[in-house]
């Protein structure tokens, strides 16, 4: 109690008991350079909720149109303290508040020292205006198709992962501004199944119309149906890594595959890597080891090599070639 008096008298020096019971508050509170004057009553249980705010006419004035916010805050405010500060922040604050908001576009508040939080609420429901083409657009995918990340999106979320068929799927990351144009596509797959989309991507781009939907639009120029999760057999669709049987594994989810069309195994990138690593590994430190009985592990050694960000080596389940490029950085 003490420390929330001696907070509450660094904030407000101005702003004083003015009883031995501490049930009569009464001075100024400082806000937009000038100086307010309220009396707060408590009762004798000291319980904001049922305490009476009084106003000079000035403070009246300018708390206008926040008399619900203002009774809100009283009843829900675990102390005096706490109701202050955010009575000060209604009482249009020099510096604009600072505001948290989940978009997926940067949300720069307009500000001047005459202005208010309903200037602020209005800038935000046109923000949320602007983006509601881009969130029909999101929804519109997220109900008609198996969207494997993020699981849960957010509405600040741009990129999804949607699942094609046959262990393969498409990334793409949606402009928030011009939702109805060309995303960002990258296809993730067996090379046998994404090498043919990607080339009717190319040549079918100039089907584009950014009057039909997204989704509309990436069925024409990919000329595919996306097959909703619902109906998808899971044998067309293997979610869990080859190695490490998991499917997400420290926020990721499987984006390598066998090309092998009677294979197509998923793989997580760390996991390939690892595998490739300890072959490689193993071939530089026992060169001679030819023992008969250990060269059914050492098979895949000779397979096994990584040349600056790509390794070859063979693909754990079915033996065929498999390369893994490295997306940047080693895991």
């Amino acid at each position: 109690m003490a420390e929330t008096e001696a907070s509450l008298l660094r904030q407000f020096p101005l702003f004083l008991p003015q009883n031995r019971a501490k049930t009569v508050y009464e001075g100024f509170i400082s806000a937009q350079g000038r100086d307010f004057q309220l009396r707060i009553l408590l009762p004798e249980d000291l319980q904001l909720k049922n305490a009476r705010l009084l106003c000079s006419w000035q403070l009246r004035t300018v708390l206008n149109g926040y008399h619900q916010i203002v009774q809100q805050r009283m009843q829900h405010s675990p102390d005096l303290m706490s109701f202050l500060m955010e009575l000060k922040m209604v009482l249009y604050p020099a510096e604009s508040p600072d505001c948290f908001v989940d978009l997926p576009v940067s949300f720069s508040v307009s500000w001047t020292p005459q202005s208010s939080l309903i200037s602020i609420h209005s800038q935000f429901l046109a923000a949320l205006e602007s983006l509601k083409t881009f969130w029909d657009v999101m929804d519109e995918i997220d109900e008609k198709t198996w969207v494997l990340e993020p699981e849960k999106p957010t509405r600040s979320a741009t990129a999804r992962r949607i699942v094609l068929g046959n262990n393969a799927s498409i990334n793409i990351e949606v402009d928030p501004m011009h939702p109805t144009m060309l995303p960002e596509c990258c296809f993730l797959g067996a090379d046998h199944v994404v090498k043919p989309l990607g080339i009717k991507l190319s040549r079918n781009i100039h089907l584009w119309d950014p009057e039909n939907s997204l989704l509309q639009n990436l069925r024409d120029v990919l000329e595919i149906d996306f097959p909703a999760r619902a109906i998808l057999e899971k044998s067309d669709f293997s979610r869990d890594c080859g190695i490490c049987y998991a499917y997400q594994l420290d926020g990721a989810i499987p984006d390598q595959v066998c090309d092998n069309s009677q294979c197509g195994q998923p793989f997580h990138q760390i996991c390939l890597y690892e595998h490739f690593s300890n072959l490689v590994l193993a071939q530089e430190l026992f060169p001679l080891l030819l023992q008969k009985e250990i060269k059914k592990w050492l098979r895949g050694l000779l397979t096994s090599r990584q040349s600056f960000n790509i390794i070859f080596g063979e693909c754990p389940y079915c033996s065929k070639p498999i390369t893994l490029k490295m997306s940047g950085r080693k895991p």
